[in-house]
């Protein structure tokens, strides 16, 4: 478990499908703007348990660790950040996504949490660099990955569907300051 003021992130465990399943109904509207389409299948128990149990293996497997992010005191499941498509070898790499309820936006939750997953990646998974898309016009998910520590190195054009349109993503990126270059 991972905490900054606020909030904790840890793993997602199949005893949080109730409330990741209430966290994308009550939130299905505000999330569809910013995800791929989804089946009304998506929003059903099995689908969700399904989803987590995806998520253990993959972090058993080390291709993705998909983190609740809590409330500290309620410990209630306000979020997701995931650090996924985990490239071993010479490239040491990843993707992190992440989502809050609409409700905790503006509160300085997200980039705590993004910043929580950064260190886990860095520090436990030594990976050399985080990589992240969003969509150009999503100005508070790129101010949240510049907070963390980000930055803008372009534009992925109609890089991923969103929402059933192919959406252009400015792809931003981080490197581990205590990745020491090894020597050719």
């Amino acid at each position: 478990m991972e905490t900054q003021e606020g909030i904790y992130i840890r793993l997602l465990k199949t005893e949080d499908t109730e409330a990741s399943l209430a966290l994308e109904t009550k939130n299905k509207e505000f999330f569809k703007h910013y995800t791929v389409l989804r089946e009304p299948s998506f929003y059903t128990f099995e689908k969700i348990k399904e989803r987590i149990e995806n998520g253990i293996e993959g972090a058993a497997n080390d291709t993705l660790y998909a983190f609740g992010i809590f409330l500290s005191g309620t410990d209630e499941l306000i979020g997701n950040v995931s650090l996924s498509h985990i490239s071993r070898g010479p490239a040491q790499s990843c993707m992190i996504g992440y989502y809050l309820d609409k409700n905790q936006n503006g509160k300085g939750y997200m980039t705590k949490a993004v910043q929580l997953a950064v260190d886990y990646g860095f520090k436990t998974l030594k990976l050399h660099r985080i990589e992240a898309g969003v969509m150009p016009h999503n100005i508070p998910s790129i101010n949240v990955l510049e907070k963390a520590g980000f930055h803008k190195e372009g534009i992925a054009k109609e890089n991923v569907k969103i929402n059933g349109k192919w959406q252009d993503h400015l792809i931003l990126a981080i490197i581990n300051p205590d990745d020491s270059e090894s020597e050719v």
